[in-house]
């Protein structure tokens, strides 16, 4: 069940992404505010690090760049930064609390 939850709550933020992303590149000017920003890590193994970035890099309008030699940092490219605090509030909450409930 915990895999599922994992499965849904990806695609429900693949859609909602890809539609913020369909939105900005509808609009008649292009306000975009790119950002990289550095996202401190709670998952700590090669696994839960590995399923966390893919997700954020399949996900539209995010990118995982690099993660830090200490593996504590996950830097992350968006493509209409709002808030970086929302942006690592959102991850927290989401991808990487299911992450951890699936995969400890």
């Amino acid at each position: 069940m915990k895999w599922l939850s994992l499965l849904l709550l990806f695609v429900r933020e693949l859609i909602l992404s890809a539609l913020k992303v369909a939105w900005l590149v509808l609009q008649p000017k292009l306000r975009i505010r790119p950002a990289i920003i550095a996202y401190p890590l709670t998952v700590t193994n090669d696994a839960q690090i590995t399923l966390l970035a893919n997700m954020i890099t399949l996900t539209p309008g995010t990118l995982s760049v690099d993660v830090s030699a200490d593996r504590k940092t996950l830097y992350v490219h968006a493509i209409d930064l709002e808030s970086k605090e929302a942006l690592i509030g959102d991850v927290a909450a989401g991808f990487e609390r299911k992450i951890l409930e699936v995969l400890r």
